[in-house]
């Protein structure tokens, strides 16, 4: 089987190298020539175009910023709809607004050609390990034949419902993992407030029921202030607005979102759009020092 992959990022480009190492023949093209020389040093095939990569494939994944983006390389000027083979399957693995996935299904239905949504969890460490959760829409059929290939790239794979529920499960994730870790940045800095060392609190409380695996990714990070994105600040503000946006459209109050978009707003106005999500620490770092 080949698969195509569109949008070789953070997390893409090493999802594509696991299918690679898995024996799956991919085929990419990147704007970035070092990108294409890695995926060609992986065994992998790289092209000039993205209605090339559509045209030869049996299953296109998309790994891109938002729905705008996925639209985009789909039905865009450049897109790869009318190369796409009748009977071929679409996986977006990007992370989206629902009823944007609804529409573009419906779109490609009427070329004959399936879709499923199946944004991941897990940022690039768990991308560069296979270890991402992923959470689908779309019709079982279709979910069981492209199933090994989720679980080559992800432990976790869950059909969530028909398709848009995997974005549906992907915004209800990055509610709790936004405010997971605006938790931990707050109960850091108070430990830090207090003259206690924020590693030994760490250790003090991860193994009990405030631990998590937000916790164990993300402490690290905030206690040597190594914020190195694994997943930027400004992708999960575009998650975060797609839940609040869900939200406004199910007349539905979500007061815990609405504090974690609007700091990750004021981290993105400041400059650190760029840095990994765990940055969110620096908001709270920040109220402490005012509050001296």
């Amino acid at each position: 089987m080949k698969i195509g992959f569109i949008g070789l990022g953070i997390m893409g480009k090493p999802m594509a190298k696991n299918l690679l190492k898995a024996g799956y023949s991919v085929v990419a093209s990147s704007s970035n020539p070092l990108t294409n020389e890695e995926i060609k040093a992986n065994g992998g095939q790289v092209v000039d175009s993205l209605k090339e990569i559509a045209a030869v494939s049996e299953v296109v994944i998309t790994m891109v910023p938002n729905a705008p983006e996925v639209k985009d390389v789909l039905f865009g000027e450049e897109g790869i709809v009318d190369s796409l083979k009748p009977g071929s399957i679409v996986i977006d693995m990007s992370s989206i607004d629902p009823l944007a996935s609804k529409d573009i299904a419906a779109t490609l239905r009427e070329r004959d050609v399936q879709f499923l949504d199946a944004p991941v969890s897990g940022g690039e460490p768990k991308a560069i390990e296979g270890t991402v959760s992923v959470m689908v829409g779309g019709d079982e059929v279709t979910f069981e034949k492209c199933l090994p290939i989720l679980q080559t790239v992800g432990a976790s794979v869950v059909r969530v419902g028909d398709v848009g529920a995997g974005n549906s499960a992907k915004l209800a994730n990055q509610i709790v993992v936004a405010t997971n870790i605006a938790a931990v940045s707050e109960a850091l800095v108070l430990a830090d407030k207090m003259g206690v060392d924020q590693t030994q609190v760490y250790e003090a409380i991860r193994g009990g029921l405030a631990g998590s695996t937000v916790m164990d990714a993300k402490a690290p990070m905030m206690i040597e202030g190594d914020f190195e994105p694994g997943f930027k600040v400004d992708l999960h503000l575009k998650d975060i607005r797609n839940v609040m946006k869900t939200g406004e459209a199910l007349d539905l109050d979500l007061p815990l979102t609405k504090f974690a978009s609007d700091i990750l707003e004021e981290l993105d106005e400041a400059g650190y759009g760029k840095e990994d999500h765990s940055a969110i620490y620096r908001y709270f770092e920040k109220l402490g020092k005012e509050k001296k």
